[in-house]
């Protein structure tokens, strides 16, 4: 996402924001949020609300702190005005939300990593929003694997024919490099995934020969270790053909901070971020 989009959008959101003096407890009104972040019907933006409000729940945390029901008055046709139900939330609360939205939308994932910093600073914005992308693709590609272990168990390759088709598909794309080269080279542990040491872009790549193989095993109804794995292998190939076309050999691509490491510091700081976010006081404010 380019710089000076990033600052639109927060600036965008920075003006949005209401503030309670008597509590200095910041706070955001769901109606203004919502087409910043990309859903044209509140219908639809009530649903990410409702998830998000059993997400605080799940954490243990007050719903009462950080969402709060209220009414206000909006414009209609010809200088009339009605009454429509509305949210006040906290910046935690906020978070919540775009982190139950499709992060694949720019305004998703400037969203989640704008309320989780609690900042204005643009660089941190930035760096939270690359960790995001990260952890993220990193998702993506466990659940890629997991549907491909899934589909090819029904066509006869166990657990161990997949270790082995995965590996065969690491080779083809580090360029003739194995997993355990691979480990070697970034000095990742024998019993951790590679993948948790990957960069982003390496990641989506495995990703993207997965789901590829995925789709043709299905479509084609491939049968068997043998042909499965000609199957990744090619597919593989042609990721790594379409970096190499813009320059980029995977293999030589520097390891990244271990990514276990990360989605416990992200949890860490959600903990911190409800603390610091405050909590709506008692009765209606605005």
């Amino acid at each position: 996402m380019a710089n000076d989009l990033i600052q639109r959008m927060q600036n965008h959101l920075d003006a949005m924001a209401q503030v309670i003096p008597s509590e200095n407890i910041e706070f955001w009104y769901a109606r203004d949020l919502q087409e910043p972040l990309g859903y044209a019907r509140w219908e639809n933006f009530l649903t990410a609300i409702r998830r998000a409000i059993e997400a605080c729940e799940s954490t243990g945390y007050s719903v009462g702190d950080h969402f709060r029901d209220v009414t206000k008055m909006i414009a209609i046709g010809k200088g009339g005005q009605r009454e429509v139900d509305d949210f006040m939330l906290t910046r935690y609360a906020c978070y919540l939300i775009a982190m139950n939205g499709d992060p694949r939308k720019e305004a998703i994932a400037f969203a989640q990593s704008y309320f989780a910093t609690q900042t204005r600073k643009q660089e941190l914005i930035e760096e939270r929003m690359r960790l995001h992308a990260r952890l993220d693709a990193r998702d993506r590609l466990r659940e890629s694997e997991k549907s491909l272990s899934q589909n090819i168990y029904e066509r006869g390759v166990d657990d161990a024919g997949f270790g082995r088709i995965r590996s065969r598909g690491d080779t083809a794309l580090f360029g003739g490099n194995s997993t355990q080269k691979m480990k070697d080279r970034l000095g990742v542990a024998p019993a951790r995934p590679l993948a948790d040491f990957l960069p982003t872009l390496t990641i989506a790549a495995k990703n993207l020969a997965t789901e590829m193989t995925n789709h043709n095993v299905q479509q084609a109804d491939l049968r068997g270790e043998v042909r499965i794995t000609d199957e990744h292998v090619q597919n593989n190939l042609s990721v790594r053909g379409m970096l190499g076309q813009r320059g980029i050999q995977p293999e030589h691509l520097p390891a990244e901070e271990d990514i276990k490491k990360l989605e416990r510091r992200v949890k860490s700081d959600e903990r911190k971020l409800e603390q610091r976010s405050g909590k709506l006081p008692g009765k209606e404010t605005g």
